[in-house]
């Protein structure tokens, strides 16, 4: 059975992306992956402010070994300001380098109020995971008008957003599952 993490990409309270993370969670189950949804919320920033980089902090490495110890990863990614959370790229820088996202498969779903539904930050995301030589999974969901056309409990009022994204989490654990062992091998892990 394939470890899948739903990575919610921000800290911020009540947040859509881990309402979105919460919603896909059973349906990832029903595809036959086992599943944990890690929330940006409980990142240690506390123990990295003031630039700690290539120090041991147990507590990020307690954090990122809920990352390093999956078959594959589903980002959810919500734009803000015309990018991604900057808590999400202070996670990233401190994962280690190259083997947190070397040949790990990737999943990603944007979220936004606006219309492009966080377009431009799942593209910034993914220059980020190519260059970190993760797999990127081809089938990604945007999400527009989240907050109108989203509830936790009843899903997505726009039903073609609700196909792709059952779209995206059937063939994900599928290609999640033909790669797995390709990462032990070439990375070491």
């Amino acid at each position: 059975m394939n470890k899948i993490k739903i990575l919610s990409g921000t800290d911020r309270p009540d947040s859509n992306a881990l309402k979105i993370a919460e919603y896909i969670f059973p349906k990832l189950k029903g595809y036959g992956a086992q599943s944990e949804i890690i929330s940006m919320r409980d990142f240690p920033v506390k123990d990295v402010a003031g630039g700690r980089y290539g120090e041991s902090i147990s507590s990020v490495e307690e954090y990122n070994k809920r990352v390093l110890d999956c078959d594959g990863l589903i980002m959810i990614i919500p734009e803000y300001n015309g990018g991604f959370p900057g808590i999400l790229k202070l996670f990233i820088d401190y994962l280690p380098f190259p083997k947190a996202f070397e040949k790990l498969p990737i999943a990603f779903i944007g979220e936004a109020s606006g219309s492009f539904g966080a377009l431009r930050a799942v593209e910034q995301m993914q220059m980020i995971c190519n260059y970190r030589n993760a797999y990127l999974f081809p089938e990604r969901v945007f999400i527009q008008r989240v907050g109108k056309q989203f509830s936790p409990t009843e899903g997505f009022e726009d039903k073609m957003t609700e196909e792709l994204l059952e779209s995206l989490l059937k063939n994900f654990v599928a290609f999640t599952d033909r790669n797995k062992g390709v990462r032990e091998r070439g990375a070491g892990l």
